[in-house]
């Protein structure tokens, strides 16, 4: 079977917004969407950024009830390493269904289970695979996420947490407490370091040493207001918060700090791992063999299912301590296993190092054409292209503001010309491409293709030329 998927890079029955729709498929197409919009909540938020109506979809391409195509680079926000309906978990899952297994399980044990954890400890940091523990949790990362800081604090005996500016672990209380977004503020926050709009200023190795400083100093100064913590939870790559890598000598300083102090360290790679950063877990880039990883996303193979790793040292809870009805979710532990399993054997980890360097060296040569891009930054195929206004100067005074409009405007022009983006960062302006590891060469090219294309006339719209300009 081959590793990457064998769909043109342009999906031959694509269509632009321009083309004509027959009154069938506009129909529905519109129909779906206006009910949509009366009966959901108002919180729904891809929904409004993308007026799409999926009804099919292999690999990178999605087929709308318009009859249009698009290419998919948002991935279910990184959930789908191998694209829509693989043939290796579309198998996997006709496998248990005809085999009469029950679905739901509970916790029980089960052959599909055992398989599973079989496969995942095969790809874990052999660090923490020669001594792990796993807790199935519910099916979403957030539940992984409140799982972990639960076992820290039931084994520490402690009851505060480490997070970092930027930081994104979900969406239930305890996770939001732990991003960079909260306002209720019951977790103590530190600088993750950037070298695009540092907070001190300085960037690179300078700027990653001057945070890991402040941990220190925050960590070791009696007035500091933080008492020692029950564990630090990292992202390996801010995605929502911008797709910023940390750098490698600052992950390797963090696990050295919380090693020191018996703190422990918590690596939420729900949207990095199983390749997405050209490494099977992101961690493994620096080395750092965290005690904790909260695991989701990809890992279901597409289905829902999250997980927590972690030493058995810290598994000091009771029985029920943490449980869920749908803990058993078989169906994705078979996609999960396959999953997992397909991605090692065929080196897909590898392939996005490789393809992922290659996409950003030629946004970063569009960058040079555009002034509007200020920043391209990501490891494997993660990448974000942030959007700035550089007629203007930022609050820094050392980099144009960031344009929220303009990206907002770039994501509807990519979906004109059958693209699909996600945004995010501090402002929501920047483009994040999130394409499955599957992806080939061929539909490289046609992703970074049209998202030129859609820069350029969103660039058109956004800002017109002064009357008379020949430039």
């Amino acid at each position: 079977m081959a590793v990457t998927e064998p769909a043109p890079a342009v999906p031959p029955a694509a269509r632009t917004c321009e083309e004509p729709r027959t009154a069938v498929e506009g129909s529905a197409h519109e129909g779906i969407l206006r009910r949509q919009a009366q009966r959901e909540s108002a919180a729904r938020t891809y929904a409004r950024s993308l007026p799409i109506v999926p009804v099919r979809a292999r690999g990178l391409t999605i087929e709308g009830a318009d009859g249009r195509r698009y290419l998919d680079c948002l991935s279910g926000a990184g959930t789908l390493a191998l694209g829509h309906n693989h043939p290796v978990v579309l198998e996997a899952i006709r496998k248990v269904l005809d085999s009469g297994a029950p679905l739901h399980v509970l916790d029980l044990a089960t052959p599909v289970k055992d398989a599973f954890v079989t496969e995942l400890f095969a790809t874990l940091p052999a660090g923490l695979a020669a001594d792990a523990r796993v807790q199935f949790c519910g099916p979403a990362g957030t539940d992984a996420v409140e799982a972990a800081l639960k076992l820290v604090r039931t084994a520490t005996g402690r009851r505060g947490i480490l997070a970092f500016s930027g930081a994104y672990h979900g969406m239930t209380a305890g996770a939001l407490d732990a991003s960079g977004g909260a306002t209720d503020v019951r977790v103590a926050r530190l600088p993750y370091p950037r070298t695009y709009r540092c907070p001190f200023g300085v960037g690179g190795d300078r700027g990653a040493e001057i945070a890991a400083r402040w941990t220190e100093s925050v960590l070791d100064d009696p007035k500091s207001g933080v008492p020692t913590p029950a564990g630090m939870i990292l992202e390996p790559v801010q995605g929502e918060g911008g797709v910023i890598p940390a750098p490698d000598n600052w992950m390797r300083r963090m696990r050295e700090i919380t090693a020191a102090r018996s703190i422990p360290l918590i690596a939420d790679e729900i949207q990095t791992g199983v390749g997405r950063t050209g490494a099977f877990w992101a961690v493994e880039h620096s080395g750092v063999v965290p005690d904790v990883m909260v695991l989701s996303k990809a890992i279901g193979g597409s289905l829902p299912l999250a997980v927590i790793v972690y030493r058995s040292e810290l598994d000091t809870w009771e029985p029920g301590a943490h449980a869920g009805t749908f803990r058993g979710n078989q169906l994705a532990m078979a996609a999960g296993a396959a999953t997992l399993a397909y991605v090692r054997e065929n080196k897909l980890a590898e392939r996005a190092a490789t393809l992922g360097a290659r996409m950003l060296g030629q946004l970063q040569g569009l960058a040079a054409a555009h002034p509007s891009i200020g920043d391209v930054r990501g490891r494997g195929l993660m990448i974000g292209v942030e959007l700035v206004d550089p007629r203007a100067t930022g609050p820094d005074g050392l980099t144009p503001p960031a344009d929220p409009e303009l990206a907002l405007a770039v994501q509807r022009h990519c979906l004109d010309r059958g693209l699909i983006v996600e945004l995010g960062g501090r402002l929501g302006a920047v483009v994040r491409l999130l394409p499955p590891l599957t992806l080939t060469d061929e539909q490289a090219a046609a992703v970074l293709d049209r998202f030129a294309d859609a820069l350029a006339a969103a660039e058109r719209a956004h800002r017109p030329r002064p009357s008379g300009s020949t430039r």
